[in-house]
C-alpha cells in the first residue's frame, strides 16, 4: 500500500485503539504515566513495522506488542535497581558520573538482549567463563556438568552473541 493509505490506516487504528491500549495498560500497571509512555511506544512500533494496514484482530496485535513492552519494562526496572544496589556497595568517590551510569545501563540492559535468547544452562556456562573468568574445569564444577558440555555450551553461546551482533 502507499505510504498516504499507511498513514490513514494508522491514524484510524490510533483514534480507534489508543483509548482502549492506555486503559488496558492501566490495569496492568496501575501507573497511569507507564500506561501512557508504552501506549505511544506500541503504536510508534505499529508505525516502524508498517502493519497498521493489515491488521484483522487490531486489539489482539495491540496487546501483544503492549504486552512485550511491560516485559521490557520491567526487566529494565530489575536491572536498575540491581545495579544501583550493587552501586550502593562502593565508596561515594568511585560511584560514577550520571553520565557513567547511564551507558553502564545500556551497556547492561545490550548484554541482557544478547543473553536473554540462551536457554539457563548456557547462559550459566557462559557467564561463568566470559564474565566471572573461571576455566572450562572450575565452570564445569559449579554447573555440574563435564567439560567438554561447557565447551559445548560456550560455543553455542559465541555463535549466538555473534549471529546478533551481525544482524
Amino acid at each position: 500500500m502507499s505510504t498516504a493509505s499507511t498513514d490513514t490506516a494508522l491514524q484510524v487504528l490510533y483514534r480507534d485503539h489508543h483509548g482502549w491500549l492506555r486503559g488496558w495498560l492501566r490495569q496492568r500497571l496501575n501507573n497511569s504515566a507507564d500506561a501512557a509512555d508504552l501506549a505511544q511506544d506500541t503504536f510508534v512500533r505499529v508505525l516502524v513495522a508498517r502493519t497498521a494496514d493489515n491488521l484483522r484482530e487490531p486489539r489482539h496485535y495491540l496487546s501483544t506488542v503492549a504486552r512485550g513492552l511491560v516485559i521490557d519494562l520491567y526487566r529494565r526496572r530489575s536491572l536498575e535497581q540491581a545495579y544501583l544496589e550493587a552501586l550502593a556497595l562502593r565508596p561515594e568517590q568511585y560511584a560514577p558520573s550520571t553520565e557513567e551510569r547511564v551507558a553502564i545501563l545500556d551497556s547492561l540492559m545490550a548484554i541482557d538482549r544478547l543473553l536473554d535468547g540462551l536457554g539457563a544452562r548456557t547462559r550459566a556456562i557462559f557467564l561463568a567463563v566470559q564474565l566471572d573468568g573461571l576455566t572450562y574445569e572450575r565452570a564445569a564444577e559449579r554447573v555440574g556438568v563435564s567439560v567438554s558440555t561447557v565447551r559445548k555450551h560456550l560455543a553455542i553461546g559465541l555463535l549466538h552473541c555473534l549471529q546478533l551482533e551481525e544482524a
